[in-house]
């Protein structure tokens, strides 16, 4: 439900609590008061933990950090969606899409790969292991190279910059009925597959950085499409089609098992 008032707001918040991550969590219910349609949704959050603070409680442990949709660390589950109810970042969520009187469930990313740290905080990384296996080129050592040594056409730079648009924020994991991590890893590997200067690791970049997913325990992916519905940046769903098949080239030019 959308408001279009702007006028304080009261809200009932339902806030997934966990103490660590070998504790047991439960939604607990806070009220908030005089929220302000032009608030982001972690500044709304901020309020309730100053209350809480003075209360004498412990604050909602949430992650976050530069708060403009390009770091990809804020990550929660809204009302059911991953980021809320706009195709956006956590942080760059206003509350003027809610109306006084909601109650709004807040939860953590779901995934036995995203295991709970605390309250809304969970451990991403299995994001960064998988991008060490392979997410990467092989550079000369010594001075840069000249910017126009190596020519890029214009459509394969557009394609590698789409991809590149990837914040790792983990929408795509959270909002994927499969926990998967295709839409994520699929970007990383198109991202670098696509330019020349990424050439020399290509094959063994989808190999490795699709053999680390799986080993992280990522879901298997059905193409059930919530990924791409999630995704704040636009990442397509046809990323993880093109993967596929630079997946299933190197299986065969290497001689691995392509399953």
């Amino acid at each position: 439900m959308s408001g279009t008032s702007t006028s304080p707001m009261n809200l009932t918040l339902r806030i997934w609590r966990q103490s660590g991550p070998a504790s047991d969590g439960s939604m607990v219910t806070y009220e908030v008061k005089d929220v302000s349609p032009d608030m982001s949704f972690l500044e709304m959050l901020d309020t309730l933990n100053e209350d809480l603070i003075v209360r004498g409680e412990e604050p909602v442990a949430f992650d976050h950090d530069c708060r403009e949709g390009i770091c990809g660390a804020c990550g929660m589950v809204i009302n059911g969606d991953a980021h809320g109810p706009e195709r956006t970042t956590t942080c760059q969520l206003h509350m003027r899409h809610f109306a006084d009187g909601d109650t709004i469930d807040i939860e953590p990313w779901r995934a036995s790969a995203f295991p709970v740290v605390k309250d809304l905080v969970v451990d991403r990384s299995a994001f960064d292991r998988v991008i060490g296996a392979g997410g990467y080129v092989g550079v000369p050592t010594g001075s840069a190279p000249e910017a126009h040594a190596t020519p890029v056409p214009k459509p394969v730079a557009d394609a590698a910059f789409e991809h590149a648009e990837c914040i790792g924020c983990g929408a795509c994991v959270a909002a994927c009925p499969n926990g998967a991590a295709m839409l994520f890893t699929s970007a990383k590997v198109n991202h670098l597959n696509a330019l020349p200067q990424g050439a020399p690791e290509r094959e063994s970049r989808v190999l490795d950085m699709v053999g680390q997913m799986d080993e992280e325990g990522f879901g298997g992916c059905t193409l059930a499409g919530e990924c791409a519905t999630a995704c704040p940046k636009g990442i397509p769903l046809f990323s993880i089609s093109a993967m596929n098949r630079e997946y299933l080239r190197a299986a065969r030019k290497g001689g691995r098992p392509a399953g």
